[in-house]
């Protein structure tokens, strides 16, 4: 695929872009990956650019001040040829027809030698001002790349400037073993290369000097000519399909990888007899020691900025799932080792969107807002969760789980499940009082659990994700499928309701006694309670309204149901859970089955 080469009056002034074929490009000062903004006679919108066929089609913009010039003529609109050239302001772009293929076939070196960094960092620079000034730019070279690809753009451009005997440079990445037992060759892939001259034709690297310099993990220089003793051949052949004398290979060494593991590296090659007229040096390869230097340096900032990037991206997916409390302990250690799965007593929280069927009839014609306020419902459910130090372990439709307990052991992790779920209920309630609210015609119901679960990384080989399993998190789940049988909006099982009256203070949370139940297709009676607000604000049912509600509990698992009937009579007639007991009541003729054990049997989930 063809290049575009814009090349100012500095050498800096540089960078070398791939033409994506039919697509229209805007050149210009300001016009992001295509912008030159070192050139004040290029307007911030210059050019249109279309590659058709191996073939630029150049269109000058009505909004451009200065012309463009094709073969020394002014030029609004021209087809460009590989090898061809136009100008605007002190800018020439070139475009260029080159292939740049790692090859095996290089000769072997008639020297090569391999440099340490402690060695190299001994090395003195013959013009350090030059040096400095490249390298006073990186910071400016860094935070202007938009992107892996751009960054390997503008360093490869950096190299070149920082280092005037090269005649080309590359960005290059190794996969695959660099064993010599291995029986494998790895794989020599170039992500970014430029060279001086635009005629010098297609880019050969030694596939032998790359991957050498991996596996050694320090700088390695191969010279073809140059140092020959009398009688060798300096492989004409390769020069002179290449151009070039001398090359060296600098690894980018990323923290954590093995040395058999590949990587990046930086390439760079010349000429000794094609130096900068303004630094002559002497043709001994081992001149090239401090361009290597100024190469380590680089390779250094590239390795840095790769590792902060991939932590932020890491940051990044797990603030989705942790919050900022376990993210930060995840960076002290190994990721892999402290997301391994591992059986641990956990807290879960199960939350299950109400009213989506109904608002889906309602708003058929508008699916993509109603999406966005799922989103925003859903958003609430994640915020609180996180907020509380949680772990958000999946999503199920419009349902959504989180967990404490794991990463990180927490005394406390019923408590914070607690304010979660009172702080999603709260939040909805608010929404259902304001028509204008995304939320509003929304509710939730949640299901706490807590005991033994497999937490961590979970799923097979194609696909996985950080999450939580095992029968705690069934019965949280089930606990929220109750809630619409019960017509509570948070219930507890029996850890988490003992976990939050001996943890918990009720200027928190307060916590009633439902019913013992039997679960649809399960066996085992199950004690469900209620998790309230505090009275203070909760007052349409005060303490002595849940007293009177456990009391009539009591009266109900006893079998005296009559006297259970004028407990639940002093309760406010608005809660929905006194129905719940009311109506088995009324169901039974207000008489306990001969075979009554205090379990209500759940037709359904």
């Amino acid at each position: 695929m063809p290049d575009l080469i814009a090349q100012g009056e500095e050498a800096q002034q540089r960078w070398r872009r791939s033409l994506p074929e039919g697509e229209p490009l805007v050149l210009g000062r300001a016009a992001g990956l295509w912008g030159v903004p070192w050139d004040q006679h290029v307007s911030r919108r210059h050019a249109r650019l279309c590659l058709r066929g191996g073939e630029l089609e150049v269109t000058r913009l009505s909004e451009s001040r200065n012309p463009i010039y094709l073969r020394g003529a002014e030029s609004e609109e021209f087809v460009l040829r590989p090898g061809e050239h136009f100008v605007i302001g002190n800018t020439t772009f070139t475009l260029v027809d080159q292939r740049a293929n790692p090859t095996s076939d290089a000769p072997r070196p008639v020297q090569q030698q391999a440099f340490s960094l402690e060695y190299l960092k001994q090395i003195p620079y013959r013009n350090p001002d030059r040096r400095i000034e490249v390298l006073s730019r990186l910071p400016q070279v860094i935070s202007g790349a938009a992107g892996e690809n751009e960054l390997c753009a503008r360093l490869v451009s950096m190299v070149l400037a920082g280092v005037p005997r090269a005649q080309t440079a590359a960005i290059v990445a190794v996969e695959g073993s660099l064993e010599r037992r291995s029986g494998q060759r790895p794989s020599v892939r170039v992500l970014h290369w430029d060279q001086r001259l635009l005629t010098a034709g297609d880019f050969q690297p030694s596939e032998r000097l790359i991957v050498e310099s991996l596996r050694q993990r320090q700088s390695v220089m191969h010279a073809w000519a140059g140092t020959q003793s009398p009688g060798t051949d300096a492989s004409a052949s390769f020069t002179a399909r290449g151009g070039l004398d001398w090359a060296f290979c600098v690894p980018v060494l990323d923290r954590g990888t093995k040395p058999s593991e590949g990587g990046w590296a930086l390439y760079v090659a010349g000429r000794f007899d094609g130096e900068s007229p303004s630094e002559p040096g002497p043709s001994d390869p081992t001149d090239v020691r401090e361009d290597m230097k100024f190469t380590e340096l680089v390779a250094a900032t590239l390795s840095s900025l790769r590792q902060m990037r991939l932590l932020e991206r890491q940051h990044a997916n797990l603030s989705q799932f942790f919050s900022p409390v376990v993210v930060d302990s995840l960076s002290v250690g190994d990721p892999e080792e402290v997301l391994a799965p591992r059986e641990t007593r956990v807290s879960v929280l199960f939350c299950d969107l109400r009213g989506f069927s109904r608002e889906t009839e309602r708003h058929a014609g508008d699916l993509m807002g109603l999406l966005r306020r799922v989103s925003q419902a859903l958003g609430v459910m994640t915020h609180q969760i996180l907020d509380q130090g949680g772990v958000v372990g999946d999503f199920q439709g419009d349902a959504a789980l989180g967990f404490w307990g794991w990463p990180l052991a927490q005394d406390d992790d019923v408590l914070r499940n607690c304010r979660a779920a009172l702080a999603i209920r709260r939040e909805f309630e608010t929404a259902a009082r304001d028509p204008g609210s995304p939320l509003a015609g929304f509710h939730a119901g949640i299901g706490i659990a807590t005991g033994m679960a497999v937490a961590g990384k979970i799923g097979t080989v194609d696909q996985v994700k950080v999450t939580v399993f095992g029968p705690v998190v069934n019965l949280a789940s089930r606990l929220e499928g109750m809630t619409k049988i019960v017509g509570a909006p948070i219930l507890l099982d029996e850890e988490t309701a003992r976990a939050v009256r001996r943890q918990v203070p009720r200027e928190l949370a307060r916590v009633r006694r439902l019913a013992v139940v039997r679960p649809y297709g399960l066996d085992t009676p199950l004690e469900v309670s209620e998790l309230l607000p505090p009275e203070l604000d909760y007052p349409q049912l005060s303490d002595e309204h849940l007293a009177h509600y456990e009391a009539a509990l009591d009266a109900f698992l006893g079998g005296r149901w009559s006297e259970a009937l004028r407990l639940l009579h002093r309760v406010p007639p608005d809660d929905q859970v006194t129905d719940f007991l009311t109506v088995y009541i009324a169901q039974h003729k207000r008489t306990p089955p001969a075979d009554w054990d205090g379990v209500v049997p759940l037709a359904n989930k």
